[in-house]
């Protein structure tokens, strides 16, 4: 199908439906085709595999022990220090 810039523009959301629907839409100027509109492919998802982080990755064999010394630093400190009067 041929359609001028104008009624390209007019129409564009209607051209875009019949596009969508596989239809292929020619846009001309005075009419010579200029253009085409044509279905995108869908965009293609990069899909990491399960291994692909097999050797880059390094988790110490203690990373989730319990550390009291640490919760007690965390739960013991002071964020904002009151400031001396003086």
């Amino acid at each position: 199908m041929l359609v001028n810039v104008h009624d390209a523009k007019t129409n564009l959301s209607k051209l875009l439906a019949r596009v969508e629907a596989g239809e292929e839409i020619t846009i001309g100027r005075n009419g010579v085709p200029v253009a085409k509109l044509v279905k995108a492919d869908p965009p293609r998802r990069r899909r990491q595999a399960p291994a692909s982080w097999r050797g880059q990755v390094w988790i110490a064999p203690d990373f989730d022990e319990y550390d009291a010394e640490i919760e007690r630093l965390f739960n013991e400190s002071v964020l904002f220090p009151e400031e001396e009067e003086g």
